[in-house]
C-alpha cells in the first residue's frame, strides 16, 4: 500500500469517528430529556391536633415485572392543595415528611414528585388520622372483615389474593354504624415476610374503599407475633388510653389485647381451642355490636 493510500485510509477512519461522535452527541440530549415512569406509595399516619406527624413515602420505578427504589428525587407533601413539606428520597426510595395538623378528622394527603429531570410527574395518596386522645378507638384486624379463602382458589400471577377476597356479610354496614357517631377505627394489616409495609398499606386502603368500609387509619405491622403488642404499649405510653378494644380473627390478635387487660372480640367463631380465655366470640358482624 502506498503512502498516499495509507493517508487516505487514515483520513476516512478519522471522518467516520467524527461522524459517529456527532451522532452520539446529537442524540444524548434527547435521551437525557426522556423521563421514566414511577409510582409513589404512601403509608397512613396518626397523630393528635397540634402534634407533629411523620408521613412516610416511597418512590419506585414502574416496570412490567420488576420495580426498583429511586433515590435522590425531590418529593412534595400536599395538604388541601398546598405544599406543606418537601423531602428527598434516600437510596431505598424512602422519604419522610413532618407535618403538624390543627383540625380534627381524617385528612387526605398527597405526595408528588417535585422538580425532577429523571421521573415523570406522579403522586400517591394516604390518610392522616388526627384524633383527640379522648375519642374511643376500635382496632380491627383486617382479616376479620374478609370471608375465609377456599383451598381451591389459587392467586393469579401478579395479583395479591387478598385483593380478591370478599368481605364478610354486613361487615361494612355494621362497622359503619359503630363508627358513624362514636368509634374511630384503626385497621391492622400484617405485611408478608420479605415485603415492606407500603404495598400492604396501599392494597388494604383500596380493598376497604372498594367494599365501602368506613375510612380509618391503616396500620401495617411486620410478621412478628409481638409487633401488635409492642404497638399497643407504645400507644398507651403516648396517652392513647382509649385504644382498648380489638376485633380480630386470629388468636394472636386477641391475645395481644387480653395480655394487657384490654377487651378482645373474635369474629367469626373459630374452631374449638382457638378462643383465648376471656375473649368474646361473635358469630358474625351483626353480633359484634352486641359484644362491645
Amino acid at each position: 500500500m502506498t503512502v498516499q493510500s495509507t493517508a487516505t485510509l487514515r483520513r476516512i477512519v478519522q471522518l467516520s469517528l467524527i461522524s459517529l461522535s456527532a451522532v452520539f452527541i446529537g442524540t444524548s440530549p434527547l435521551h437525557a430529556a426522556e423521563k421514566g415512569s414511577a409510582t409513589i406509595l404512601v403509608k397512613d399516619a396518626f397523630t393528635s391536633p397540634n402534634h407533629a406527624a411523620t408521613i412516610e413515602a416511597k418512590l419506585i420505578s414502574k416496570g412490567f415485572l420488576t420495580s426498583n427504589p429511586l433515590g435522590g428525587e425531590p418529593l412534595e407533601l400536599v395538604v388541601d392543595r398546598k405544599v406543606v413539606a418537601t423531602a428527598m428520597t434516600g437510596g431505598d426510595g424512602r422519604a419522610f415528611f413532618t407535618y403538624m395538623p390543627k383540625a380534627i378528622g381524617l385528612v387526605p394527603v398527597q405526595v408528588r414528585v417535585g422538580n425532577s429531570s429523571r421521573v415523570d410527574s406522579t403522586e400517591g395518596q394516604a390518610n392522616l388520622a388526627v384524633w383527640e386522645k379522648r375519642h374511643p378507638i376500635l382496632t380491627i384486624e383486617l382479616s376479620s372483615l374478609m370471608e375465609a379463602l377456599t383451598p381451591s382458589r389459587v392467586p393469579r400471577i401478579g395479583i395479591a389474593i387478598e385483593s380478591e377476597r370478599k368481605p364478610m356479610p354486613e361487615a361494612a354496614d355494621e362497622l359503619g354504624k359503630l363508627t358513624q357517631f362514636y368509634y374511630r377505627v384503626i385497621y391492622v394489616v400484617t405485611s408478608p415476610a420479605g415485603r415492606d409495609g407500603f404495598q400492604a398499606t396501599t392494597e388494604a386502603r383500596e380493598w376497604l374503599r372498594t367494599h365501602k368500609f368506613p375510612t380509618g387509619y391503616v396500620m401495617t405491622l411486620p410478621p412478628d407475633s409481638q409487633a401488635l403488642g409492642s404497638k399497643l404499649d407504645d400507644f398507651h405510653a403516648e396517652g392513647w388510653k382509649t385504644i382498648k378494644i380489638g376485633v380480630g380473627r386470629t388468636k394472636a390478635f386477641a391475645e395481644a389485647f387480653l395480655q394487657r387487660r384490654l377487651e378482645a372480640v373474635i369474629v367469626p367463631e373459630p374452631t374449638k381451642g382457638e378462643v383465648p380465655r376471656k375473649a368474646k366470640v361473635a358469630k358474625d358482624w351483626k353480633d359484634v355490636r352486641k359484644k362491645l
